[in-house]
């Protein structure tokens, strides 16, 4: 079976912009506690925060995190989080049906950003609380000094602003499941209001407005519109999420949702256009995904805490997704989704970080490991910087619940100009043959392999655990080469690839 590809060096899509390859992080289960923050544990710096988590985290090269929720934020009380730490009070936490100890904050987490090496995304709880309560947080995190709330953060330690630029208005206030659920028209007018009294503050800054849960809400694609009719003059972005599932386990139609995908990018996309057009406004507005993940592994055992049959437990395991290889290619499709949409899909922000549907998981007191998600997602935040190719792709195909033909051969490219490189993506969707794949460069010259990453495995559902944590991690390619210009390399059955060429 064959597939081919025309990489034009004249035929691009967007920038690429780095925040695409961004993170989440909320205070649920042990995302935050005994996942970043461990005081006890033997790796742990001056701060209580791990330092072996720290270190799989720089090496993913995280542009930004978002923080604190997530469902969490829409009770929140941000001045819980700052202060003494023997005086912030213990609340209870309706999203996720446990205890929150308040022992992170803002501080905590901002000074874990800046060891990281990732800027802040917050949010701003639009549920139980509203106009007031995000202007007081937006002085507390960005005005420099005298005045109540910025006084106040200097006496907690921190002298200079931390100059926060995104800014989330709320979060998936469209779900009946959150805490202050609104519907479009109510929630549109609050957040037009209070994107209002924050650029009183800073015009600056980059606001992201709530969009649809998932694309199987009834109020999809409706509320799109309705609430950028109320907000498109006011904010920048736009945020969808979508988890990704293979309850009947199915590997075809799992790995068909990229289409979906595609698709809900696709109208949402031109949802925005119809508002723009509507308003006669000269801006653009564009997706901040910032919530996406494989998540469906860890739901029976939730169950019981979700359903509040064991208390009000502090940090205990939820939503703690053990993931396996067929879970790799599902990221490296998302991903290459987003490559491929880098036009309209500015952030985006894999949900979550540590423990919690993560590519990182810890032990207590223990060990901390790369999931097998870690590696599609490592190479694509590492390498996949620089300006997306419009690929032109021929290839085989197969229909899906989702696609009349969903092609085997899944690819993305980009061109990283300053470093004289091209990085292709690709997966391929075939259960049991080979494909050889041809690519012609066109406009490329001299060019040259310079890293091939192969990631297979004869069992699907493998996984990566504290003892043997590599049971599922890329391996140096062999046999894919330049000829001219052409670049071939052979994709087994269900694998995940990354070709590096030096041009």
């Amino acid at each position: 079976m064959k597939a081919s590809v025309i990489a034009n060096k004249e035929y691009t899509i967007s920038k690429i912009d780095d925040r695409v390859y961004g993170a989440f992080l909320e205070h649920l289960g042990r995302a935050v506690y005994e996942g970043i923050y461990e005081p006890d544990h033997p790796s742990a710096d001056k701060d209580g925060m791990r330092g072996d988590v720290i270190d799989l985290v720089k090496k993913l090269n995280v542009p930004v995190v978002r923080y604190p929720g997530g469902n969490f934020v829409s009770a929140y009380n941000w001045e819980d989080g700052v202060g003494p730490r023997e005086e912030r009070p213990v609340r209870l936490d309706l999203a996720w049906h446990t205890s929150e100890s308040n022992a992170v904050g803002v501080h905590e987490f901002a000074d874990w950003c800046a060891t990281v090496g990732t800027e802040m995304m917050l949010a701003v709880n639009l549920g139980s609380r509203g106009v007031d309560d995000a202007r007081n947080f937006l002085e507390y995190v960005n005005h420099p000094g005298g005045s109540y709330w910025s006084d106040l953060r200097i006496k907690n330690g921190r002298k200079e602003p931390w100059n926060v630029k995104m800014w989330c208005l709320g979060n998936e206030m469209d779900g009946p499941w959150q805490v202050g659920h609104k519907d479009a028209d109510e929630y549109g007018k609050l957040a037009a209001n209070t994107a209002r009294a924050m650029r009183m503050f800073d015009k600056s800054l980059e606001l992201i407005v709530c969009g649809s849960s998932n694309s199987d809400m009834a109020s999809y694609p409706d509320w799109e519109r309705i609430v950028l009719e109320h907000t498109y003059d006011h904010v920048d972005h736009i945020s969808l999420h979508m988890y990704f599932a293979n309850r009947d386990d199915n590997t075809p139609n799992y790995l068909g949702q990229a289409e979906k995908l595609d698709t809900y990018i696709e109208t949402v996309a031109s949802t925005i256009k119809q508002v723009k057009a509507k308003k006669k406004s000269k801006k653009d507005v564009y997706i901040s995904f910032d919530e996406w993940n494989v998540w469906y592994h860890s739901n029976k055992k939730d169950r019981e805490i979700l359903e509040g049959n064991s208390g009000w437990p502090h940090a205990p395991g939820l939503l703690e997704d053990i993931y396996n290889f067929e879970d790799v290619l599902m990221v490296g499709l998302i991903l290459n989704t987003f490559i491929r949409r880098s036009d309209v899909v500015k952030i985006a922000c894999i949900a979550q970080l540590v423990n919690v549907i993560a590519p990182i998981m810890t032990e207590k007191g223990g060990p901390a490991w790369a999931q097998t998600i870690y590696y599609p997602y490592y190479f694509a935040s590492v390498y996949g910087r620089g300006t997306a190719l419009q690929l032109v792709t021929n290839s085989p195909g197969y229909e899906t619940t989702h696609d009349k033909n969903t092609a085997f051969v899944d690819v993305s490219g980009v061109h990283n100009e300053e470093d004289g490189t091209l990085t292709f993506f690709l997966v391929n969707r075939h259960t049991s043959e080979s494909i050889e794949t041809e690519v012609s460069l066109q406009g490329f010259t001299n060019a040259s392999i310079i890293d091939h990453q192969v990631m297979t495995h004869p069992d699907l559902k493998a996984v990566n655990t504290a003892k043997n944590q590599e049971e599922v991690a890329p391996k140096k390619g062999t046999g894919a080469k330049v000829d001219g210009d052409t670049l071939s390399v052979a994709l087994p059955p269900y694998s995940y690839q990354m070709v590096r060429v030096k041009i």
